[in-house]
C-alpha cells in the first residue's frame, strides 16, 4: 500500500507536465509530511550528501569532453575516416553513419550528442548523394543510441550511482556487491560492437534491396590520410579504456583526463574552437551537468524514502512469491522499461527504477552487471520511441522531417535493436564475457 501511494503521487505530478526532477522532490516531501514521521533534518542532510559520491564527478567531465568534441571538428574527421573505409559497400553512407556513431560513442558518452554530431553532417550528405531522407534519419537516429551503450556512458554511471551502497543478498543468501563503473564500461564493449554490426547489417540489407547508390572505393592512401586526420580523436578511446583497465586512473579520473584532452585537441591541435568560444562550451556543459545533478539529488531522496519504507524489499518478496522466475522477471522488466522509456528521459528512469528493480534481480540470481547493461539497452530503445524519444527530436530538427515521419523511418532499425535486447537478456555471457576475462 505504501508503494502504491508513493507511485500514485509521482504519477499524478508527472501527468501535469512537471519536470521529472521537481516531481521526484515534491513526491518525497508530500509523502514525508503526510504519511511518515521521518524528521526533516535527515532529509536536508540527505539532500546535500546525496551527490557526495566521487563517481558522480565523472558525469560533468564526460559531458564537457563530449561538448568540446562536438563543437570541434572531431566528428567530421571520424565521419571522413568511416566513409573511406565502408563507403563503397551497399548503403555506404548509411553504413558509414553507423560506424561513425560507434566511434563517436566511444568518446562522447551521450546519445543525443552522437546523433547531432554525426547526423548534422551525414544526413544532408546522404540526401545530396541520392538517398531518401528517411533512410538517413533511420540509420543515424538508431545508431546514435550506441552513445550510451559503448563506453564511456553517462547512463552506466547513473546506474552504478543509483545502486551503489545497496545491501542485497542473492538466492543463496550471500551478499552481492553492486556493479562498478569500470565493470559496466568493459561489459558494454562486446554488446556495443555486436549491436553496431547488427545495425550495419540492417542498413546494408535495406540499401541493397532498394538499390541505393554506393560511393567509389577509396584508395589506401586516402584511407591512411583520413585515419591520420582523425587519430587524435580516436586516441581518446585508448586513453579512457587503456587508462582505466591499465590501472593508471579510476573512471572518474579518466573522465577528467578526457575533458582536458578534448580541450587540448579541439583548441590547439585541430584549432576548430577558438579560445574566445571556450566559455560558451563551459557554460553549456555546466547547464547540462546542473540539470542532471539536480535530477540525481532528487532521485537520491526518492530512493531514501523507498529504502526507509522498505518498499524495494517488499516488492522483492512479492515478485519472488509470484513465482515468475528469472525468465519471467526479465521479460516483465523489459516490458515495463520499454513503456516507461516512451514517456521519460533515460537518466531519470535509471535513477528511479534501478533501486527498485535491482534488489529483485539480484534476489533471483541476475548478475548486477548484466542487469545494468540490459537497462541501458532499454534506455537506448526509449531514445527512439515517441513521444519523448530524444534522438527522434534531434534527427527531426536536422532533417526537417516531422516526428511521425522520423518515427516511421526508424522502424526497421528499431526491430533490430529489439531483437538484440532479447538476445542479451537471455544470453548473459555476451555481456559478462569480458568482465569475467578481466576478473571484474
Amino acid at each position: 500500500m505504501t508503494a502504491i501511494i508513493v507511485f500514485i503521487i509521482l504519477a499524478l505530478l508527472l501527468i501535469t507536465g512537471m519536470p521529472v526532477s521537481i516531481a521526484l522532490g515534491l513526491t518525497v516531501f508530500t509523502f514525508l509530511f503526510a504519511f511518515t514521521n521521518v524528521p526533516m533534518d535527515s532529509i536536508a542532510l540527505k539532500l546535500f550528501t546525496g551527490i557526495e559520491k566521487f563517481e558522480i564527478m565523472a558525469i560533468p567531465f564526460f559531458i564537457l569532453a563530449g561538448n568540446f568534441l562536438t563543437h570541434g571538428g572531431v566528428a567530421r574527421r571520424m565521419i571522413r575516416f568511416a566513409t573511406s573505409m565502408v563507403g563503397h559497400w551497399y548503403g555506404g553512407m548509411g553504413l558509414a553513419a553507423v560506424l561513425a556513431c560507434a566511434l563517436f560513442a566511444a568518446i562522447s558518452g551521450s546519445s543525443p550528442a552522437t546523433v547531432m554530431a554525426v547526423g548534422s553532417i551525414l544526413i544532408p550528405a546522404m540526401v545530396k548523394q541520392g538517398y531518401p531522407a528517411q533512410f538517413g534519419v533511420g540509420s543515424v537516429a538508431t545508431a546514435g543510441g550506441l552513445g550510451i551503450l559503448i563506453p564511456p556512458s553517462i547512463v552506466m554511471v547513473m546506474y552504478s550511482v543509483a545502486t551503489s551502497g545497496m545491501v542485497v543478498t542473492g538466492p543463496d543468501g550471500v551478499q552481492v556487491l553492486s556493479a562498478s563503473i569500470g565493470s559496466l564500461f568493459i561489459a558494454g564493449v562486446v554488446p556495443g560492437l555486436m549491436l553496431a554490426a547488427m545495425l550495419g547489417g540492417t542498413t546494408m540489407y535495406r540499401a541493397w534491396k532498394s538499390g541505393y547508390p554506393r560511393m567509389a572505393r577509396a584508395s589506401w592512401r586516402e584511407r591512411l590520410k583520413a585515419f591520420r586526420e582523425s587519430v587524435w580523436g580516436l586516441m581518446l578511446i585508448v586513453i579512457i579504456m587503456g587508462g582505466i583497465y591499465g590501472g593508471i586512473f579510476t573512471p572518474t579520473e579518466a573522465a577528467a583526463v578526457s575533458a582536458v584532452y578534448a580541450f587540448v585537441i579541439a583548441t590547439w591541435v585541430y584549432k576548430d574552437i577558438k579560445l574566445r568560444d571556450v566559455p560558451k562550451v563551459l557554460l553549456s556543459s555546466a547547464a547540462m551537468s546542473a540539470m542532471l545533478l539536480y535530477i540525481i539529488t532528487n532521485a537520491v531522496m526518492f530512493a531514501f524514502v523507498l529504502t526507509s519504507e522498505q518498499i524495494p524489499q517488499a516488492l522483492s518478496e512479492w515478485l519472488v512469491g509470484l513465482g515468475l522466475g528469472q525468465v519471467g522477471f526479465l521479460l516483465a522488466v523489459n516490458l515495463i522499461l520499454l513503456v516507461i522509456g516512451m514517456v521519460m528521459e533515460p537518466s531519470a528512469i535509471v535513477l528511479i527504477m534501478a533501486p527498485i528493480l535491482y534488489p529483485v534481480a539480484v534476489k533471483l540470481g541476475v548478475d548486477p552487471v548484466h542487469f545494468g547493461i540490459m537497462m541501458v539497452v532499454n534506455m537506448e530503445i526509449g531514445l527512439i520511441t515517441p513521444p519523448v524519444g530524444l534522438n527522434l527530436y534531434v534527427a527531426s530538427s536536422i532533417s526537417r522531417l516531422g516526428l511521425t515521419e522520423v518515427t516511421k523511418a526508424t522502424w526497421p532499425w528499431l526491430l533490430t535493436v529489439l531483437a538484440f535486447l532479447a538476445i542479451i537478456t537471455y544470453v548473459p555471457d555476451i555481456v559478462l564475457f569480458l568482465p569475467r576475462l578481466m576478473g571484474l
